[in-house]
């Protein structure tokens, strides 16, 4: 049996975000032409995840991801939004390509944060997740 995959874990994210109408960048910005005229976008940072054993078989088909979405936008009320339509969107579990997912666990995060370092500032608001799934 193959070790279980990142990437469809990564796609069932990004697909439920990019559902409840939220522009998603992996690691970095969305395109400039994809950010809506609100401003608001978020980033989605992942770890490598971890497989782990489902039995003493040693058979390691469980699957665990964290994931981060920096949620972007001209205003703290804005970046708040975001987060919170995020939240709204990873609420149910997710379809993962080939395998079962539980729902997305919200491990929270910082509060909101100006960037003074762009012009003009942006407020940007973390939030960790937790994601698994077996075969």
């Amino acid at each position: 049996m193959a070790a279980p995959d990142i990437k469809p874990h990564l796609d069932a994210v990004t697909a439920a975000l990019t559902a409840a109408g939220l522009a998603v960048g992996d690691g970095v910005a969305p395109p400039a032409a994809s950010i809506p005229s609100n401003g608001v976008y978020v980033v989605l940072y992942a770890d490598p995840g971890r497989s782990m054993s489902e039995s003493l078989a040693d058979e390691r088909t469980d699957f665990l991801l964290g994931f981060q979405l920096t949620c972007v936008a001209p205003t703290a009320e804005k970046a708040r939004w975001a987060a919170q339509r995020a939240r709204m969107a990873l609420h149910a579990p997710l379809v993962v390509a080939g395998r079962t997912a539980w729902r997305p666990e919200e491990l929270g995060g910082p509060p909101v944060q100006r960037d003074d370092d762009v012009s003009p500032p942006l407020f940007f608001l973390p939030v960790q997740y937790i994601l698994q799934s077996t075969s």
